[in-house]
């Protein structure tokens, strides 16, 4: 949806972070609307912010190991699963690397990485490219089809329409703080309040 449309607000409210006005928020059939942010958390939902979130005093390596710390309480198999992260998101040659010394495209990568270090189910990815440079996207968008493979549940906004529609199984446009409809990729393109309200009649897909 457009600037203003009530995404980011929806993704707070969903991890937490503001309250709801009215109706429920459902996660694996559980209503979740009054839980603190905690418990959220523990039943698995990640949220990566679409501010850089990096913690930028330390490594590359310490900024998963952070979260590690808090999750898994055997030191052996934290630095195992810490060592794994780094492999599986392709920074390991990074890991003692300033966070504050990383591209874009690498910053992602260690953000991304450190969120699935509390094994969350479900992601929430806030405008996952912005601030990432065009050559990135790509890379992006793999690190999101890898979640789903890993079968975490991804949920996405973004400006970047062309990119999104190419990455998502559903695509919900909201228009007002109010989801205005929601299809498949192609149903969204071809519907008209769509096109007049958010995508421009010009646009192709």
């Amino acid at each position: 949806g457009p600037n203003g449309a009530g995404k980011t607000t929806c993704f707070y409210m969903i991890t937490g972070l503001v309250p709801v006005d009215g109706g429920r928020i459902e996660l694996d059939g559980h209503d979740i609307t009054q839980m603190p942010m905690y418990r959220r958390a523990r039943l698995g939902i990640g949220y990566l912010p679409q501010e850089a979130s990096i913690f930028r005093g330390l490594s590359v390596e310490d900024n998963v190991r952070a979260v590690l710390e808090m999750v898994e309480p055997d030191k052996a198999e934290r630095e195992r699963q810490l060592t794994a992260l780094l492999e599986e998101f392709r920074i390991a040659h990074l890991r003692k690397q300033p966070s504050t010394a990383l591209s874009g495209g690498e910053r992602r990568r260690c953000e991304i990485a450190r969120a699935l270090a509390s094994r969350p189910t479900f992601m929430l990815l806030d405008e996952p490219f912005a601030g990432v440079d065009p050559i990135a996207v790509a890379d992006i968008q793999e690190l999101v089809r890898h979640l789903t493979r890993r079968g975490i549940g991804v949920l996405v906004t973004d400006h970047n329409v062309r990119e999104t529609l190419g990455l998502i199984d559903r695509a919900y446009i909201m228009h007002a703080g109010a989801v205005l409809t929601h299809g498949a990729p192609q149903e969204i393109v071809e519907d008209a309040d769509v096109r007049r309200i958010y995508l421009g009649e010009q646009f192709t897909y």
